[in-house]
């Protein structure tokens, strides 16, 4: 049909949704009954996932039953929790974590400078002092962990402190 010059009739099947609205571009338009998170457009108080895209859906679960009913339980609690994607919660670095990450990292220190082997540190006395004594002193893995995880990043790290001061 292209090729004699006659266009075909407009199709009849397509959709009506906004093509370039964001979930951002939604919360900004409905306040603060939905938040975004990760790309994805959430109702506040329910914490479900809406469809961004159609206005319409959005306009039909803000007037539903379900949703009153959960938003005057949500304000009664006064607590505002708000759900977020599985990316989201992975990338959050807690204060925990990162102190984790730091005892452990000043044990294997501490262990190279004193000539120490990675190995005392699976006897079951070691592991009961520093679960007792130590803060997140339990959180300290195997010696193989130690030696895998941690001992490269310290060596890096020492290689660029040696690095600077030769400069």
């Amino acid at each position: 049909m292209e090729r004699f010059g006659v266009k075909s009739a407009p199709s009849r099947n397509r959709s009506k949704t906004a093509l370039y609205v964001t979930p951002q571009d939604r919360v900004t338009e409905f306040g603060s009954e939905l938040h975004e998170d990760g790309g994805k457009l959430f109702c506040t108080s329910c914490n479900v996932v809406l469809n961004h895209v159609r206005k319409s859906a959005i306009n039909d679960h803000l007037k539903s039953k379900t949703h009153t009913k959960r938003k005057a339980e949500f304000e009664e609690q006064n607590v505002r929790k708000k759900q977020r994607t599985l990316t989201a919660s992975l990338q959050c670095n807690s204060t925990a974590q990162t102190e984790k990450s730091n005892v452990i990292q000043d044990f294997v220190k501490m262990c190279l400078e004193a000539n120490i082997p990675l190995e005392k540190a699976d006897h079951p006395s070691v592991r009961a002092f520093l679960s007792r004594y130590v803060k997140n002193g339990s959180s300290i893995p195997k010696s193989d962990q130690l030696r895998k995880a941690y001992v490269p990043d310290g060596y890096d790290n020492e290689n660029q402190l040696i690095n600077t001061e030769d400069r």
